[in-house]
């Protein structure tokens, strides 16, 4: 049955009317954010057949809905865990590999995962899906941006089934497309990893964007690029990495076509987003 958000109000106060910058408790940000949505959650599995609960979030007067999985961490119920956000690629879905692969490892830590199926693909398919349909959705002016809220309404409502203590964000190509601008309004991400994304060959239309939103990263960033990459040539690669703003970034560069990332980076990834998040494996 599906769960409707109430909406709290909207709160006045004298520093409001004075102009003053006001800080809201979180859960009422978060509140705020959930009102006027309405969200189904339902049991699943994942390819591997791991347990996940899926959702759909659908919002007061749009036809655009989020979906996703959410994957609980092999922690105590009552307590917090740190969350780790996945973006897939053009023509892929929430399940995308390695998601399934890197949710499991990160349980296993003590991490939760979140991931949602990018516009027009996965639970929210429209015509053929896929690459078949991303460019008409590509030419819409506000692509990016109703991506980037899309995350942002799927995190508050993964706040209701998990209580959130870090976050951080594994995302590639078109995961990079729409993760850069999300890291950007979440400026407490722990850390990121994001790639095979430059501002050059298919990434000019996005060049302008990701960069004004890379420098506004100063999380920990690990950045992977196939030097052979037939979508987002090097030197794109090359700029989209200097502009990420925070100190602690590193990039990894292997032969091969955009596709061809070698598995031991992955693990990579893993050991990356862990060691930032605080969190050990527990392979019994």
């Amino acid at each position: 049955m599906a769960t409707k958000y109430r909406s709290i109000g909207t709160e006045s106060n004298n520093a409001c009317a004075m102009g003053q910058r006001v800080y809201l408790p979180c859960w009422i940000r978060w509140e705020r954010m959930m009102a006027g949505k309405h969200a189904e959650w339902w049991s699943a599995n994942d390819p591997t057949g791991r347990s996940v609960r899926e959702f759909r979030l659908a919002r007061d007067g749009s036809e655009r809905p989020v979906t996703g999985a959410l994957w609980s961490s092999a922690g105590r119920a009552d307590s917090s865990s740190p969350l780790v956000l996945f973006g897939h690629g053009a023509s892929g879905d929430r399940y995308q590999s390695p998601i399934c692969h890197l949710a499991r490892r990160l349980a296993r830590s003590g991490c939760a995962a979140l991931a949602i199926d990018g516009p027009v693909h996965g639970l929210r398919q429209v015509g053929p899906g896929g690459r078949a349909a991303l460019g008409d959705e590509m030419r819409r002016e506000t692509f990016v941006d109703d991506m980037v809220e899309d995350w942002l309404w799927a995190l508050a409502a993964a706040r209701e089934h998990v209580r959130v203590a870090d976050v951080a964000y594994f995302g590639l190509s078109m995961g990079s497309i729409f993760g850069i601008p999300t890291l950007a309004k979440v400026p407490d991400a722990k850390a990121a990893v994001l790639g095979l994304l430059g501002t050059t060959g298919a990434g000019r239309p996005f060049a302008e964007r990701v960069l004004a939103d890379a420098a506004a990263i100063r999380c920990p960033v690990l950045f992977l690029m196939q030097l052979e990459d037939e979508l987002f040539p090097r030197d794109g690669c090359l700029e989209l990495f200097d502009a990420l703003a925070g100190e602690d970034k590193r990039m990894h560069a292997n032969p091969g076509l955009h596709p061809e990332v070698p598995g031991e980076e992955i693990d990579f990834s893993f050991e990356f987003l862990s060691t930032h998040l605080g969190t050990t494996e527990d392979r019994r």
